[in-house]
């Protein structure tokens, strides 16, 4: 029996989505070896807290 999806859950398959979506064109647009290329630099900005986090209006 699928048990439903909390919040949380929908939120991250709809970024998983869109990475998807992204990595597609960057591969249509360029080839596999950038894509991979590209979202390991960004994981590692992330990591090393490159990527300022956004304020959230409230």
């Amino acid at each position: 029996m699928p048990t439903e999806q909390t919040r949380e859950e929908e939120s991250k398959d709809l970024f998983f989505q869109k990475l998807e979506t992204l990595a597609r064109e960057m591969i249509d647009t360029h080839d596999k070896d950038f894509a991979m290329g590209a979202l390991i630099l960004t994981a590692r900005w992330i990591a090393e807290d490159r990527i300022i986090k956004v304020a959230k209006a409230s």
